[in-house]
């Protein structure tokens, strides 16, 4: 005997925005990544106020990200009543994104901040001192993160398409 927990209707609200989630995220992502970040640096006048600007945009997007995840866990939850669909590969993946976003808005980018602060300006800086050195890299960690953040949420979307997929079956 199968259970119905929610009409058609709900059901099916509940998945998109499970997907309107996900798709907010890695748009975003992909968005700020790809277009926003070298756009600042080719068009504002100094690589100290392109980076002030990435990292405005990049609080953002994580505050976004981490939203969206809760809320795409949350849909799940709603939409399966078991606990045990937190832990399917899908949901997983969401909350390695999460994680991912925590760890980067909340141990990388204030030690960031607080490098920038230190050299006055990134542009001014001497390239062999060891504040830039270790500004790049905890850049290098950032990017890797938000690399990780991307990859799992490819992930994530192909799991849950599959997950439709095999509704119908």
């Amino acid at each position: 005997m199968t259970v119905v927990l929610y009409s058609a209707a709900m059901t099916n609200l509940l998945r998109a925005l499970e997907f309107l989630g996900l798709s907010l995220w890695l748009g975003s992502d992909v968005f700020l990544s790809f277009v926003v970040a070298p756009g600042a640096f080719r068009i504002l006048a100094s690589r100290d106020q392109a980076g002030v600007m990435v990292g405005f945009a990049l609080w953002w997007m994580h505050m976004i990200g981490v939203v969206c995840g809760i809320v795409i866990l949350l849909a799940r939850l709603a939409r399966t009543r078991m606990f045990a669909s937190l832990a399917t590969p899908a949901a997983l993946c969401v909350a390695s994104m999460i994680l991912l976003t925590v760890v980067s808005q909340h141990a990388v980018s204030p030690k960031m901040a607080a490098l920038r602060v230190q050299m006055g300006s990134i542009q001014a800086t001497a390239a062999d001192s060891p504040l830039l050195a270790e500004f790049s890299k905890l850049h290098r960690i950032s990017v890797s993160l938000e690399s990780g953040v991307l990859l799992a949420g490819f992930a994530a979307m192909f799991l849950m398409v599959r997950e439709l997929a095999n509704v119908g079956r």
